[in-house]
């Protein structure tokens, strides 16, 4: 997570205070919260919450996953030096080429192992390269089975962006099914379907029948037209077109501007219409892709799934979230049980996974925390 201005999480320091005195239990977790977003939004640890965090080290490691292709997941261990048995959580990536090395992922997992939690943050390759895939869920399910195994019991479980609603897909396995103490989804799918069709649209229905409208980013169509490239080209054009793609999702302007200098007038063409979403072709395009693979985007989708799950469930989306639409985050919670829906929170504070939002109040700066507070609570129970 990211923040691209200054943070007021600090000025909450009076009415963190006072919260804390009138509710004791979750005062530690209170602080916490204001200390990790504070050290996530690049902003120095409130003096009042600064005797709760400690020094961190890292590990990185690789362990079995016998379900994957791959046999090893590569992961780096975050662990608080004076606790060494401290509670686990693991932390996934969302879909980014940097994985487990994007520094605002590591930042993150730092903050919160400043706290005194133990978190693992696993690399998915397919997720890393810009996949979303059924690929991933089962090693997310690996991961997970493995810490927990290490760890002594069933681990909370944290997923951003699309990796969010493939770890509740994961979570709903029996396989993996035990080793989830909970699941935290942030700015994460319910449908596949239903987003890549916002990506043609510029609209989410929600659960009430309300629509929910605004543009995509250019950066949701890309990662569909990436994974299915064949669907909008032809066959000869796949991979010099594939590879300007990827310089350009991959933010790398030289790389983009090389791999340019290697297209054909035609591939130029259909390189500038692909990254032309409003377009009525590629439009024509997406919808034809969501009806070929239907059955792959509802494998990558919670929605249908919910009901079967006995676990605490927490879900967090950014109001203006032009990536993946916060109405699907409303579809989530209203497919939860209410036993296993335990809070959830669609804020002004975030866009999609970054604390960036326009113009957030008090009020709303507040909620976060107490969300954050939530977690950290759960993650330290035993």
């Amino acid at each position: 997570m990211g923040l691209r201005r200054r943070t007021y999480y600090t000025i909450l320091a009076a009415g963190v205070v006072i919260f804390c005195i009138a509710a004791r239990p979750f005062a530690k977790a209170h602080l916490q919260a204001v200390a990790v977003l504070s050290a996530v939004g690049g902003q120095p640890v409130p003096e009042f919450a600064r005797g709760l965090t400690v020094p961190v080290t890292t590990e990185d490691l690789s362990f079995p996953a016998t379900a994957t292709e791959q046999k090893q997941v590569q992961a780096r261990l975050y662990f608080p030096v004076t606790k060494p048995n401290a509670p686990a959580l693991v932390i996934f990536h969302g879909v980014h080429h940097l994985g487990i090395d994007e520094p605002r992922l590591m930042g993150f997992a730092t903050a919160i192992a400043s706290c005194g939690i133990r978190v693992l943050t696993p690399e998915l390759p397919d997720i890393k390269d810009y996949h979303v895939s059924e690929y991933s869920v089962r090693t997310i399910g690996e991961s997970v089975k493995w810490f927990a195994a290490r760890t002594g019991g069933p681990v909370g479980v944290m997923g951003l962006s699309f990796s969010g609603g493939l770890a509740l897909v994961a979570a709903t396995d029996p396989l993996y099914h035990p080793d989830f103490k909970f699941v935290l989804a942030v700015g994460s799918q319910d449908s596949m379907a239903r987003v890549t069709d916002y990506y043609r649209t510029g609209s989410d229905v929600r659960p009430d029948g309300t629509i929910e409208v605004l543009p995509a980013h250019e950066y949701g169509p890309l990662v569909l037209e990436y994974e299915y490239l064949e669907d909008f080209i032809p066959k000869r054009d796949i991979e010099p077109v594939r590879a300007v793609l990827r310089a350009h999702l991959y933010e790398d302007r030289t790389a983009e501007a090389d791999a340019s200098l290697g297209l054909n007038d035609i591939q130029k063409r259909e390189a500038v219409e692909l990254m032309d979403a409003t377009s009525s072709v590629t439009r024509a395009k997406i919808a034809s892709t969501i009806a070929k693979h239907k059955g792959e985007l509802e494998a990558l989708s919670p929605h249908g799934r919910l009901e079967s799950l006995s676990m605490p469930v927490y879900l967090l989306h950014g109001e203006a979230d032009n990536i993946i639409p916060s109405a699907e985050t409303l579809w989530m919670a209203s497919e939860l049980t209410s036993d296993n829906l335990k809070a959830m929170l669609v804020s002004p504070v975030l866009s999609h996974l970054d604390l960036d939002g326009t113009k957030p109040g008090a009020i709303d700066k507040w909620q976060l925390v107490h969300f954050f507070a939530l977690i950290m609570n759960a993650a330290e129970t035993r």
